[in-house]
């Protein structure tokens, strides 16, 4: 894999067949799809598929929101995307519309081959129809306010982007920035976990280095937060966030306070007499979450971009080498998840012996996979029994052998070596280390004082083990353990180790 290909935590997929169901009921994707079924007679449109304001009243009316204010809108934006994902087809029946009225009729429009799709297809062709009609609806929400082109129009100017401050680029690029941060989230919580609007426009905009934001960098966030409103607004319907809009009265409420919407949250959250934010009081700043289709749809987009964005069940078919590589990247959920499925997929016994042989190695990643093949085979029921006893004698696998036999109380179980005990505990600490960050580091000062807490000369012993990380695991120690004295004798043990490995 290329080093400079952005990898992404898994995340957790519903099935093609739940999903699909998600695309069809989206409520954008239900009603153009209804609309198609409806132009089935024929329904005249204008120049590029547009329904014209006879026929929008009747789908208006066909789709039940005669009595909505905004029925007229939405049923126009349903006619829109069943032109734009194919849903219906155009017969054009005038060679140019130039000079026509502007509710002249053009061409004809019909239900299309892809409507037959979405009855009888398979879920990855509904799915593929809806991601179409995805990147349309995200095209649409990064687009500026029409109102503001309407007035440069109605003026008679020529369009000015630079007027309307709007920078095509600039907006897909904060939208799938967005989106994007909503999917890491997603991954990390491994579950539903809305997100406050302040808090996701701040990820953008804020330096990750500001302890403090500037009034100008609350501004920008307030700024960036509205125009995430009216595209979270624009992007629900077609299924791919669940959003609960910034509070209108809210907006008002500081609009004659003159404060920005940040500004408002970030100062009340500050004020020590105010209290902290309840979860009423956060939620009318609006609240965001990708829904399950929301996460598919944007794994998709980052890998078609060259991220490596991997899924739980990806690895199914992959060797135990590329599982037990991967695993320990993976939060501890998702981890047995994947290993679940791998295991799944094969017999017990197979799966314990391909699962030691990839264990094996002198190599710095050795110590993950050692660790991650031993989680693993926890999983694993007794049947795999043979093969854990096959490998008691290595020097490698001897110690994690024992205690996957221990911990099932199976018999006949032979005494290790105090040099295997040793071995395995520095490979244990290796692997813990490598992996280790700043919220591991006091589990990890736990280990150690318990380790030469348990045994009286530890020190003495472990500088002699042949494991590759034997000095460096030694040097952890001395630095993490709280006692001085202990920490002292673990420096001078790594040295010995290090004086011993360049003999």
């Amino acid at each position: 894999m290329s080093a400079d290909r952005p990898t992404l935590p898994p995340v957790r997929l519903h099935s093609e067949a739940e999903l699909a169901r998600d695309a069809l009921s989206a409520p954008l994707m239900a009603r153009a799809a209804k609309l198609a079924r409806w132009a089935e007679r024929g329904v005249p449109v204008g120049v590029g598929g547009e329904i014209l304001q006879d026929a929008l009243t009747d789908a208006t009316e066909h789709l039940g929101l005669a009595d909505d204010e905004d029925g007229p809108a939405y049923a126009a934006e349903a006619w829109q995307l069943a032109v734009d994902t194919g849903l219906v087809e155009i017969e054009e029946t005038a060679e140019d519309g130039d000079g026509l009225p502007d509710d002249a009729a053009v061409g004809t429009a019909t239900p299309g081959e892809e409507l037959r799709l979405l009855t009888s297809g398979s879920p990855q062709d509904i799915l593929d129809i809806w991601l179409g009609g995805m990147e349309t609806v995200l095209a649409d929400a990064a687009a500026p306010d029409l109102a503001d082109l309407a007035d440069q129009l109605t003026e008679g100017g020529e369009l000015d982007l630079d007027a309307l401050d709007w920078n095509p680029e600039q907006e897909a690029e904060l939208l799938d920035g967005i989106l994007g941060n909503l999917y890491l989230l997603s991954a990390l919580a491994e579950g539903d976990q809305d997100v406050p609007l302040p808090a996701l426009a701040a990820s953008m905009i804020v330096p990750d280095d500001m302890e403090e934001p500037t009034d100008d960098i609350l501004e920008e966030v307030s700024e960036a937060m509205m125009r995430l409103d009216d595209q979270f607004r624009v992007l629900e319907p077609i299924g791919l966030v669940t959003y609960q809009p910034v509070d209108e009265a809210l907006i008002d409420e500081l609009d004659e306070e003159g404060e920005t919407v940040q500004g408002s949250a970030a100062g009340s959250a500050g004020r020590p007499h105010d209290g902290p934010l309840t979860d009423e009081d956060v939620s009318r700043y609006g609240m965001v979450r990708l829904t399950p289709l929301g996460v598919y749809a944007v794994r998709a987009r980052l890998q078609d971009a060259g991220a490596h964005a991997p899924a739980v069940g990806d690895l199914t078919d992959k060797g135990a080498d590329v599982l037990l590589d991967a695993l320990p990247d993976y939060p501890q959920a998702l981890s047995q998840a994947e290993s679940e499925q791998w295991l799944a997929a094969r017999t017990p016994l197979d799966a314990a012996r391909d699962l030691l042989a990839a264990a094996r190695g002198d190599d710095e990643g050795a110590p993950r996979r050692r660790l991650a093949a031993q989680q693993t085979l926890s999983l694993v029921p007794p049947e795999a029994e043979p093969a854990l006893r096959e490998v008691l004698d290595d020097r490698q696998l001897g110690g994690l052998a024992r205690v996957w036999l221990a911990e099932r109380g199976l018999p006949g179980i032979p005494e290790p070596s105090q040099g295997m005990i040793f071995w395995l505990t520095v490979d244990t600490i290796a692997a813990q280390l490598d992996g280790a960050d700043e919220g591991t580091e006091a589990e990890l000062r736990d280990l150690v004082q318990g380790l030469t807490d348990q045994h009286s000369g530890f020190f003495d012993a472990a500088w002699r083990v042949d494991h590759p990380a034997t000095a460096d695991v030694l040097e952890a120690m001395g630095r993490l353990h709280p006692d001085k004295k202990s920490a002292k004798e673990a420096r001078k043990a790594a040295f010995k180790a290090r004086s011993r490995q360049s003999d």
